[in-house]
């Protein structure tokens, strides 16, 4: 073995993660892994990866430049995925969440699942006496939102929700400008997300040799192995797996507008909206959708398809931010505007995962929690609930129930697979 691929830098190792990563074995020295001495064990944070495909590599490829954290395992159902990014990341590799969960020298764990498997896995992760960063949205429905909010509580783990735009500066400015009367007051907020993809095929196929699809398919409901369901996004926008990108995607906006205004937590919200289900193919989850809440401060959010942002619109001005529009403003002069993180209202994160990392290390709350996670969640699966329903739906915040309509409320609620529980 040459001297090269002995001290392959840690750059390289990124970047072969990035690409996908060469089957060929390499050797990661310790001290890019934090095993050198260079820190004492209680300042590094050791890290389990459970699932690490669309979104799960990439945030494995963050952890390894975080300072203080140290991957020490991944799990996930492909056997070929796992080994191959276990051995690259120098950590080992499972096939079973659980027995991650089980080692007592992992402090937290990153959950970057299938939807369907984020609310079981990351319950049992705060049993487990884990902190953990969750991808979104949170849960598959209100009741194991609700569910996975008092496993943290009762637990005291920290819980980062993967909404990373909180991280970007433009989204906290945005906010900060809102929450300091900026644009005077809000009436109306307006929230898109990106439409969700229709088509998938139904096609039954072989299970592939390497894939455990009965642990895949966890606590959702049994289906034959279907290619467009197992590979992203098909499980994000099948019934049972996921409630499509009106929360998947809409997570991250409608986290900036609770953010930035509190607006849900003013009393009953109205939902009211239209949608498609499509009929033909894999996919059958709501896409083009068009909704509209009745706040209980009386003003209006609509939440519609389109290219990610946030507006707030107020009586002296608007603010809107987006992942690719950056941030606008009328008057243009409030983007003049400098804003100090010592007098801001809202916590500064410079990153994300660097975010979550301090946060175990300190024992605090990182920038948003899973209360937060729980209400931007309820937003989108009640308006999936009207736009499927064809009606009004009230919600009441404080009470956390539907008002007055029963067939509504058995729609927070769907069954687990077999013995899994929340």
């Amino acid at each position: 073995m040459t001297t090269e691929k002995q001290s392959i830098s840690r750059r390289r190792f990124l970047q072969l993660i990035a690409a996908g990563a060469a089957s060929a074995p390499h050797v990661i020295p310790a001290s890019a892994l934090g095993r050198d001495g260079a820190k004492a064990p209680s300042e590094r944070v050791t890290l389990g990866f459970i699932g690490v495909a669309r979104r799960g590599l990439p945030l494995l490829r963050g952890f390894m430049s975080c300072k203080g954290a140290q991957p020490v395992a991944l799990c996930d159902c492909f056997k070929s995925r796992r080994e191959r990014l276990a051995k690259l990341a120098g950590s080992k590799a499972y096939a079973d969440f659980r027995e991650v969960l089980a080692r007592e020298d992992i402090d937290a764990v990153v959950v970057a699942t299938p939807i369907h498997w984020h609310v079981p896995i990351a319950n049992a992760a705060a049993r487990a006496g884990k902190d953990a960063y969750v991808e979104k949205p949170l849960g598959l429905t209100v009741e194991q939102d609700l569910a996975c909010r008092k496993v943290f509580h009762d637990t005291g783990r920290v819980f980062q929700y993967g909404t990373q735009q909180r991280s970007t500066r433009h989204f906290w400015v945005g906010c900060e400008l809102v929450r300091s009367g900026r644009i005077g007051q809000v009436h109306r907020i307006e929230v898109v997300a990106p439409d969700g993809p229709v088509g998938g095929s139904t096609n039954p196929m072989p299970v592939p040799p390497d894939l455990n699809y009965e642990m895949w398919l966890g606590p959702g409901p049994e289906t034959p192995y279907l290619s467009d369901l197992v590979k992203p996004p098909g499980h994000e926008c099948v019934t049972g797996f996921g409630i499509g990108w009106l929360a998947a995607w809409g997570a991250h906006p409608l986290d900036i507008m609770i953010w930035g205004s509190d607006a849900d937590l003013a009393g009953p919200m109205e939902f009211e909206g239209t949608g498609v289900v499509p009929e033909e193919g894999l996919f059958d989850t709501v896409v083009h959708w068009d909704v509209k809440i009745k706040m209980g401060n009386g003003f209006t959010v609509t939440l519609k398809p389109g290219p990610d942002s946030t507006k707030f619109i107020g009586t002296e001005g608007w603010v809107r931010v987006g992942r690719g529009s950056g941030i606008e403003a009328h008057p243009k002069s409030l983007l003049d505007v400098e804003i100090e993180p010592e007098t801001a209202s809202l916590f500064r994160s410079e990153r994300h995962d660097q975010n979550f990392i301090n946060a175990v290390k300190a024992r605090k709350r990182a920038v948003t929690t899973v209360a937060e996670a729980v209400r931007s969640d309820i937003i989108s699966q009640m308006s999936n609930i009207a736009i499927r329903l064809g009606r009004k739906v009230l919600w009441d915040p404080k009470k956390e129930k539907i008002v007055g309509d029963p067939q509504a409320e058995k729609m927070m609620h769907r069954d687990l697979r077999g013995s899994w529980t929340l």
